[in-house]
């Protein structure tokens, strides 16, 4: 169990980033009361994203559909959360790949942001649970890795995050 999808989103300003803000740490306050993880949304609010998140202190979660710079990550793994990619891994988003392949395994997810962001080759049409093996696929190449080797990893840490037993 955890509580999310929670964040800020900068891109379309549906809501005041003050309002968003607010409410975001409300949250995270709420999720620390009840010890639960998050799952985080972070979109082009990466300074404000990480002054909340430095405020609010170690925790535990996951950056859902990531894609900050290695430094974001680096920091949010050094404050106890996961990182998490979506089909934008397989977009040849040059920002995304580095950080694939300077993130530890050990912090990662993969994901599929359903009904959004399906990945190569299947972009362009609605997300669905089983494309997920094509972007844990790319993560494996960007990794020099094998995808089982992958999946076994990422879906340890998702069963940690979530309290999942094996």
């Amino acid at each position: 169990m955890a509580l999310g999808e929670m964040g800020l989103d900068y891109f379309k300003e549906y809501s005041p980033a003050e309002l968003q803000r607010q409410i975001f740490q409300e949250q995270l306050e709420l999720a620390g009361s009840l010890e639960l993880p998050v799952i985080i949304h972070n979109r082009d609010s990466d300074e404000d994203m990480r002054q909340l998140m430095e405020q609010y202190g170690p925790g535990t979660g996951v950056m859902h559909c990531f894609t900050s710079d290695l430094a974001m990550a680096e920091h949010m793994v050094s404050l106890g959360y996961l990182i998490s990619f979506s089909g934008i891994a397989t977009f040849g988003n040059a920002t995304v790949e580095a950080t694939i392949r300077g993130i530890s395994l050990d912090h990662c997810m993969v994901e599929t942001d359903c009904p959004f962001l399906a990945p190569v080759p299947k972009r362009g049409r609605t997300n669905e649970p089983a494309f997920v093996q094509y972007t844990a696929q790319k993560v494996a190449e960007l990794k020099g890795m094998t995808l089982e080797d992958v999946a076994a990893v990422t879906t340890a840490n998702a069963g940690r995050l979530f309290n999942i037993p094996a």
